[in-house]
């Protein structure tokens, strides 16, 4: 039998993480922030993603991340008719990267792996544009980089804002 590492206090954030995904997910949507017509808009709730990595470490963030997937669900967001490849690209993939954010360096106010997570979700939703949608491969990059530039804009700027002062309440 084995036994998880997860304490009371680590479900309990998983949860206040996955609450506080729902919520900004929601509320982006409803106000329509920077929405593209065929999908992807600026994802204000993956800053909630890169917190929790930063928090409580990659593995217990990339459970965050991948909880997210449903939740979008939820918020009656996501786009399925890519088949299985375009969810894998577009949702799984694309958002269980952010949990892994924590394992790439950072300073006091440059915290890399916000950059990194999002490049390489960029990339996923470029390379999910042209395989599952057909679009060559520049007309995908061009459709997907401004609200994925816009995207990571917000989060280099606010995680190590908000992170930094969750440092000093724990």
């Amino acid at each position: 039998m084995n036994k998880t590492n997860y304490s009371t206090r680590d479900i309990v954030l998983i949860a206040m993480y996955g609450s506080l995904f729902m919520a900004v997910e929601y509320i982006q949507n409803a106000l329509n922030l920077f929405k593209m017509p065929n999908g992807g808009s600026l994802g204000l709730s993956s800053i909630i993603l890169l917190l929790a990595s930063y928090q409580m470490g990659y593995k217990k963030g990339l459970v965050v991340s991948l909880i997210s997937v449903p939740l979008q669900f939820l918020t009656g967001q996501m786009y399925l008719e890519g088949g299985f490849l375009g969810f894998f690209l577009d949702y799984v993939f694309a958002f269980g990267i952010y949990g892994i954010a924590s394992i790439f360096p950072s300073s006091k106010y440059i915290y890399s792996g916000v950059i990194v997570t999002n490049l390489v979700r960029f990339v996923s939703h470029t390379l999910a544009g042209t395989l599952v949608w057909g679009l060559p491969l520049g007309p995908s990059a061009i459709y997907n980089g401004p609200y994925m530039l816009a995207t990571a804009v917000v989060g280099f700027i606010f995680v190590p804002l908000i992170n930094e002062r969750l440092k000093k309440q724990v």
